[in-house]
């Protein structure tokens, strides 16, 4: 394509629908016509730019005229309260509930990881004598130890607020760094296999394992599902750089990106309740099986969250996408 020739013969148009923008609201229905359809041929000749002869001064500036005539064409759109109720009802466990072929298996295999160090530092004295000198590991393990009193040791509000903040931040680590090939999320996610799988090594050696489990499982189940979500959409993320799919890389991933922000924003809220029971029950003086139930009824209402109206809700075709109508335009590309 000549670039020359193409930018003679449809600059007036550009021109003029620049010109019909400036005007704002003061269209009468003829100009208001007339703009919906240079705003139409322009968006064609930028996808006609872009994968013939990609100039960029030319593409920014046709870029940035799209853009404008499809506010004015659409209108803008404020979020208002029934826009939060079908993120939560909808949305959010439709997105949790499509990338579940990543996270689950992140689960298991994460799970299993912890159980293994777990073991490997319980069973090994050498290993446990690398970790700590002798008197650090029996003040973390014995009864009345930090492993113990850590979840007591600040009033509940406050650890209940910072547990929610440090988890909420490593949740959106997770969602906002799958994009960098996924090592990222590897390693935030070997971080917090690593610390679980120490204390359960640590605590086994002392044959204090059944009080560490008491301590951890009533939030840890809720809370580690959370990470665990996060880090599976994250690395989904992260594939989608590699394999695309049948879409281009750049809209799949503007697609699953939208999604995993949206995932940020409601996994925040799922660290938020596990914040609480860490901060609220875990400490308590509940018995070892009320404080567990407690912890096993939350991870069953996510769960059953995620399956029954994210699942009806994702084969509605719910994506956890933004609306339509908030997205940047998706112009075709040649193949």
């Amino acid at each position: 394509m000549d670039l020359d020739v193409f930018v003679t013969a449809h600059r007036a148009e550009w021109d003029r629908l620049e010109h019909l923008l400036g005007r704002g609201r003061h269209l009468t229905g003829a100009e208001a016509d007339e703009l919906v359809a240079l705003y139409q041929r322009t968006a064609g000749h930028l996808s006609h730019i872009q994968s013939s002869a990609p100039d960029p001064m030319l593409v920014g500036r046709l870029t940035q005229l799209v853009a404008r005539a499809r506010a004015t064409v659409t209108g803008t759109r404020r979020a208002g309260w029934k826009d939060a109720v079908t993120f939560l009802t909808a949305g959010f466990p439709a997105a949790v509930y499509r990338s579940r072929h990543w996270w689950i298996p992140t689960a298991v295999l994460s799970t299993l990881l912890a159980a293994v160090i777990g073991w490997w530092i319980g069973t090994h004295p050498e290993v446990q004598a690398a970790i700590a000198a002798p008197d650090e590991l029996r003040r973390l393990t014995e009864p009345g130890g930090e492993y113990e009193t850590y979840y007591s040791s600040h009033p509940a509000a406050s650890s209940a607020a910072q547990v929610w903040t440090n988890n909420a931040q490593a949740a959106a680590m997770c969602l906002t760094l799958g994009a960098f090939l996924c090592l990222p999320v590897i390693w935030v996610l070997f971080l917090n296999v690593l610390n679980l799988g120490i204390g359960i090594g640590l605590m086994a050696s002392a044959g204090r394992l059944d009080t560490f489990l008491g301590l951890v499982l009533p939030h840890g189940l809720l809370e580690l599902t959370a990470v665990f979500v996060a880090a599976g959409t994250g690395l989904r993320l992260g594939w989608t750089v590699i394999d695309p799919g049948p879409q281009t890389r750049r809209a799949a991933l503007a697609q699953r990106g939208r999604a995993a922000i949206g995932m940020a924003i409601g996994l925040a809220v799922v660290l938020f309740v596990s914040g609480v029971i860490e901060g609220f029950v875990t400490p308590s003086g509940l018995p070892t099986w009320a404080r567990i139930a407690i912890g096993i009824v939350a991870e069953l209402l996510f769960l059953a969250y995620v399956y029954v109206l994210g699942g009806r809700a994702a084969r509605a075709g719910e994506a956890g996408d933004v609306e339509e109508a908030d997205r940047g335009a998706e112009l075709p590309t040649a193949a």
